[in-house]
């Protein structure tokens, strides 16, 4: 169990969550393992396939403007109670309104677009650091890669349209994926990218990338939907019906840190390799199901590592960090923070 940002995290299988006067009390095989005044939390998050609350600790929820979510142990929304509430409209309002002024929507786009590209050359740097000593071609290709994406961190927070950024999002992703194959010290010729490939993924690389993106998109539209904003209004990422355009852009912040990391480590490891794939007669190439398994537990285990939180300077755990950044982002469309405050890795 944790508590950041007034929200109540509970990530205890089995718990079980009740009134006790004005508090809400985590019982866990009988036993009460924390007690937390209502008035003090925005938020209860439940991770678990067998966390309950009762019907009154709702009701107090619901009265004390206290969202109330649940979640698989896994990260993806479930459902929420939240009963008469005026808090979610209110803020669901205030996202619409700022999706369609081009300026606002910029100082939140802008902030995400420069934290994905210093992400992206964050991961560079630490290649170029471990691998360019024993293979100079390597760590070259590393640094010019890094270079060019350094002053687009800038340009980014100094778009002055969205057209614009997205050009330099496009410039700064095309850069990276093209210095990608030097990220890869193993596997050979079989482990190679040759390009982003997405729909159908071509290569094994390609395909791991999209199974643990989708993972990551669940996580941030579940995180979304936990604490009331609306997943399909986005400020980077167009609308269009059925597309969940605000997951997609919580996400840019974690793709090269989470997504692309973890890829990156499974094929380096030499934990994932060709035999992990099978190749369709369309010409795609998708993880067979037991490694698709193997993939799904080593994400499980990288978001229970331990980070320190960038903006907040509090530890937590790597799974919370899209909860946490999905709050963020409602406190800067209440009015509480002056800037969202995106996610940038050391």
């Amino acid at each position: 169990m944790k508590r950041h940002l007034n929200t109540l995290f509970i990530t205890l299988e089995g718990a079980f969550l009740r009134k006790d006067g004005a508090a809400v009390d985590i019982r866990h095989e009988g036993k009460s393992k924390l007690r937390v005044p209502l008035h003090n939390l925005d938020g209860i998050a439940c991770f678990g396939w067998d966390c309950c609350a009762t019907a009154a600790l709702m009701a107090a929820c619901s009265e004390n403007d206290v969202a109330l979510s649940f979640h698989t142990p896994y990260g993806k929304f479930i459902s929420a109670s939240n009963g008469f509430t005026s808090g979610n409209i209110l803020l669901r309002r205030e996202q619409y309104r700022r999706a369609d002024k081009e300026e606002a929507t910029l100082l939140i786009a802008g902030n995400i677009v420069s934290a994905k590209i210093a992400n992206s050359r964050t991961t560079l740097l630490r290649a170029a650091r471990d691998h360019g000593a024993k293979n100079p071609e390597r760590g070259f290709a590393l640094q010019q890669a890094s270079e060019f994406l350094r002053p687009r961190i800038m340009r980014a927070l100094g778009a002055t349209n969205l057209d614009s950024l997205r050009g330099i999002e496009g410039d700064s992703a095309t850069a990276y994926f093209a210095a990608f194959p030097h990220l890869i010290t193993s596997g050979g010729d079989s482990m190679s990218l040759n390009g982003r490939s997405r729909r159908p993924p071509r290569d094994p690389v390609n395909a791991m990338l999209s199974f643990v993106y989708t993972l990551l998109m669940h996580d941030c539209r579940s995180a979304l939907e936990g604490c009331g904003l609306d997943s399909q209004c986005g400020f980077l990422h167009r609308d269009r019906p059925g597309r969940p355009s605000l997951a997609l852009d919580l996400m840019e912040e974690f793709r090269s840190y989470l997504a692309d990391r973890l890829v990156l480590s499974l094929i380096n490891r030499g934990q994932i390799a060709a035999k992990d794939f099978r190749n369709e007669e369309s010409g795609a190439v998708l993880l067979k199901d037991d490694s698709r398994k193997k993939v799904i537990a080593a994400w499980q285990e990288k978001k229970n590592t331990e980070v320190m939180h960038p903006f907040l300077q509090e530890k937590t755990t790597v799974g919370l960090l899209p909860h946490l950044q999905a709050r963020l982002l409602a406190r800067h469309l209440r009015g509480d923070l002056d800037a969202y405050p995106a996610f940038i890795s050391r």
